[in-house]
């Protein structure tokens, strides 16, 4: 049986893709905060539950270490956790912009760097990188959860230049609005004084919420894609963009330019 490490696997994506991996005949080693929040994870046959900090070196090596112990290999590492802040940037708190840098961004390197070793001891093996459409193009009140994406985008395709020579792949994914416990999740800007701010976040919110709503059949989706570059590793490294959503934005982006995407955006974010 192949063994693939999830990252954030307590809710979300990357709970539905511990149960799609395991149904599969996958072991899965999902990882977590606190094995309180399992839940039915540890219910399930070929599913197994560690304690793992993305944002703590520590963690992530101790964690390994436990896997590795219960595991002789490793064939592929999701690196899922992920958090949203949308803040306007005046608004912004030095806590919540360290912890989302934490998180999205710092917690895939590290624990990419933490099994690099592993997977050239083996002479193979995969990351698959968690990112967002937001890693692809920027969006009002995205300045730093689209960073921290863009920076994951550019961290991968620079490591799978590295890491070529050890057969080892890396992929990354790109989708948008999920119906998921993410949104519910993700951490606003308090109201503001200025009325400009507060009616564009209360549009935001809108438009958000509305393109989730409509994202019925994206979660499957994704779900499915992602196991089946699990299943077939590109030697490649290669980024997957998945839904009609994040295709089109990908595309109009691609093909427009950023002053006449940037007028597109505007016009249906200002109207």
């Amino acid at each position: 049986m192949k063994n693939v490490v999830i990252t954030g696997a307590s809710g979300g994506i990357g709970k539905e893709m511990a149960f799609h991996f395991a149904q599969n005949g996958w072991n899965v080693i999902a990882t977590m905060l606190c094995l309180s929040h399992a839940n039915e994870l540890a219910e399930k046959e070929n599913i197994y539950c560690y304690v793992l900090d993305v944002t703590c070196s520590e963690s992530i090596a101790a964690a390994k270490k436990e896997i590795m112990r219960d595991f002789s290999t490793i064939d592929v590492v999701i690196n899922n956790a992920g958090i949203g802040y949308r803040s306007f940037v005046e608004l912004s708190e030095d806590e919540e912009i360290k912890n989302i840098v934490d998180v999205n961004y710092l917690g895939v390197v590290k624990v990419c760097r933490s099994f690099i070793p592993e997977f050239r001891k083996q002479k193979k093996g995969q990351f698959i990188n968690i990112t967002s459409i937001a890693g692809l193009v920027n969006l009002p009140l995205g300045s730093f959860y689209h960073s921290t994406k863009h920076a994951v985008e550019s961290f991968s395709e620079c490591m799978a230049y590295e890491l070529a020579t050890f057969n080892i792949s890396v992929a990354t994914i790109q989708f948008g609005n999920t119906p998921s416990s993410f949104q519910s999740n993700v951490t606003k800007s308090d109201r503001s004084s200025l009325t400009a701010y507060n009616n564009l976040m209360d549009r935001i919110s809108s438009i958000v919420e509305k393109k989730t709503k409509k994202n019925k059949d994206l979660k499957p989706a994704i779900i499915k894609k992602v196991f089946k570059i699990a299943e077939n590793p590109s030697s490649n490294f290669k980024r997957y963009t998945i839904g009609f959503d994040a295709r089109c934005l990908n595309i109009l982006r691609n093909n427009m330019g950023y002053r006449l995407f940037g007028k597109v955006i505007r016009k249906s974010v200002f109207k």
